[in-house]
């Protein structure tokens, strides 16, 4: 492999293992193995552990808070349609994590890093915090939107439903590691929409 190719292996393989085993389960050691290459090879990329783990951290919020705005920010999308597009792209982390007809395996990065808060850097910390003040703003943004086009019931403040849609968002993985797997996530959603769309 490239120079590059090898970096973009060890983060790719660092953010399974991430997911799957957490900070602690995911060494040089674990990563070197699954890429037969050395633990030197992997310091010679990133120094130490602190910095793959950023870089990996850094990617996944970005590309998850661009494919988020993409689903919130459709214009000529309804509230349900936008639910039901999250519930896809949710689907989709779960089923990479979890085969077809399993369930219980965290499949989330963010909420599995959450868990770990206390062993990561300043900088960890900050991306996650970051994570959850933009996706706030994203549900903030759609649901004003959503409110000024009459698809909220009329007792219905679109700041309090950001915040409960940012609340389940922030804990979807959480939420299918309860009994129901995957269907609970979309009953929780489809729940809220039925709670202030208007009728």
């Amino acid at each position: 492999m490239s120079e590059i190719d090898t970096h973009q292996a060890i983060k790719d393989t660092a953010l399974e293992l991430l997911v799957r085993n957490g900070y602690r389960g995911a060494s040089f050691g674990h990563i070197a193995e699954e890429l037969g290459i050395t633990r030197a090879n992997i310091h010679y990329h990133f120094g130490g552990k602190q910095a793959l783990v950023e870089e990996v951290l850094d990617d996944y919020v970005r590309v998850t808070l661009v494919t988020l705005r993409e689903v919130w920010s459709v214009e000529n999308s309804s509230l349900g349609d936008k639910i039901e597009a999250m519930i896809g792209v949710s689907r989709k982390r779960f089923q990479h994590f979890n085969a077809a007809g399993e369930s219980g395996q965290p499949w989330s990065l963010i909420s599995r890093l959450r868990q770990d808060a206390d062993l990561l850097s300043a900088k960890g910390r900050q991306m996650l915090d970051h994570f959850g003040s933009e996706l706030l703003a994203i549900f903030a943004a759609a649901l004003a939107t959503a409110a000024a086009r009459g698809e909220l019931a009329d007792n219905a403040r679109p700041a309090d439903a950001a915040l409960i849609l940012a609340a389940i968002a922030d804990n979807a993985a959480p939420i299918t590691l309860t009994e129901g797997g995957f269907e609970r996530l979309e009953t929780v959603y489809r729940g809220l929409q039925r709670m202030i769309e208007k009728a």
